[in-house]
């Protein structure tokens, strides 16, 4: 098993920046990467990013490519996700996630989910 712990959400005026954190324990070698996903009201949950465990290797949904930063701090088993030119349009949910297998932009590939922070953007 493999427990998430996520910080840092809260809310932001548009065009300001958060950095969310998810820390993992438990069975931390058996994470082959991380992802981050939102949901907003009323919509499905998407993609955000994930980073790849071993390479640190990460991937963007085209919606965030160049606002939002992945990282990783391998001594601390935590991921930061660091988000920058916040709009109305990021609101949501954000939920981390790691996955035991590949396909890391899909939901479907990730075993274990955080519960949740809330971003709220102020326009």
């Amino acid at each position: 098993q493999v427990q998430l712990v996520e910080s840092g959400g809260g809310l932001v005026q548009a065009g300001g920046s958060l950095r969310l954190s998810c820390a993992a324990s438990g069975r931390t070698s058996s994470i082959y990467g991380m992802g981050w996903f939102r949901q907003a009201p009323g919509k499905e949950r998407e993609f955000v990013n994930a980073i790849k465990w071993s390479s640190s290797t990460t991937y963007y949904a085209e919606s965030v490519k160049g606002r939002f930063t992945a990282s990783r701090d391998n001594a601390k088993n935590t991921v930061y996700l660091q988000m920058n030119s916040l709009n109305a349009g990021d609101t949501a949910v954000y939920y981390c996630a790691a996955a035991p297998r590949g396909g890391l932009s899909v939901a479907a590939a990730y075993d274990y989910w955080g519960q949740g922070t809330q971003v709220t953007v102020s326009s």
